[in-house]
């Protein structure tokens, strides 16, 4: 069946930098968009970046552009989210989940969660 697990989120102090994985089992990776998405205490899902199938082209929210960068590998059905100088709001559940169109892979209400998540802590 179809599988996304997320892992390396934790606890970084402000400034820091954390990377995300996303690997991805039960289905042909190479020909979904992988999004992240954020769930932080006591707010809507928020939609965090995309990456194309081939990894050619991605897409960022105004709130981590510059600071974060998305990327997969193909031949080992990973996604990452690289993260740079984290801000306390970036506190978050963060969810990676596969679309099969742009147009639904940058839509949070068109995203459907499907694992657990990773959490990612931001405090000094």
């Amino acid at each position: 069946q179809v599988q996304l697990v997320e892992s390396g989120g934790g606890l970084i102090q402000p400034g820091g930098s954390l990377r995300l994985s996303c690997v991805a089992s039960g289905f042909d990776f190479k020909s979904y968009y992988i999004s992240w998405v954020r769930q932080g205490p006591g707010k809507e899902v928020e939609w965090v970046s995309t990456v194309s199938p081939g990894g050619g082209r991605t897409h960022y929210a105004d709130a981590v552009q510059g600071r974060f960068t998305i990327s997969r590998d193909n031949p080992k059905n990973i996604a990452y989210l690289q993260m740079h100088s984290l801000k306390s709001e970036d506190t978050a559940t963060y969810y990676c989940a596969r679309a099969p169109s742009q147009a639904q892979a940058t839509d949070p209400a068109r995203i459907t969660i499907g694992s657990r998540g990773t959490q990612v802590t931001v405090s000094s």
